[in-house]
């Protein structure tokens, strides 16, 4: 028996317009079958990836996430200028030998990579 990743949520005061900034960056659609204290982002094509969840809480974990998405990107720097212009926000740049990425924050703070695979990186930082 093995498991399989069907969602990744996120917990928030105010999940819908989180769900809709995601939803603009996957290019996937907003579900809202609970009047909006639970959302769905789902894929533009069934079976990219998983759904992400967006759940109304009254207190969110205060910190940094325990969890965060990693993405990628074929043109990793013109991503992130994309996404810093919709609203997120750079956290760091980070490189190890042959990768590259950068820690980027959401609307709501929660972080999340972009990366992509770089063979002149060769220092670790």
């Amino acid at each position: 028996m093995t498991l399989s990743i069907g969602m990744v949520t996120v917990d928030s005061t105010d999940p819908r317009p989180l769900a809709q900034w995601w939803a603009r960056q996957t290019g996937g659609k907003v579900i809202d079958e609970a009047d909006g204290w639970f959302l769905e982002v789902v894929p533009a094509q069934e079976g990219k990836g998983p759904v992400l969840g967006f759940q109304k809480v009254e207190d969110p974990t205060p910190g940094k996430n325990k969890i965060h998405l990693d993405a990628s990107a074929a043109d990793r720097t013109a991503e992130v200028a994309r996404l810093l212009a919709d609203g997120a926000s750079l956290v760091a740049e980070h490189t190890i030998p042959g990768y590259r990425w950068s820690v980027l924050a959401d609307p709501q703070g929660n972080q999340f990579c972009v990366g992509e695979p770089d063979e002149s990186a060769t220092e670790i930082s």
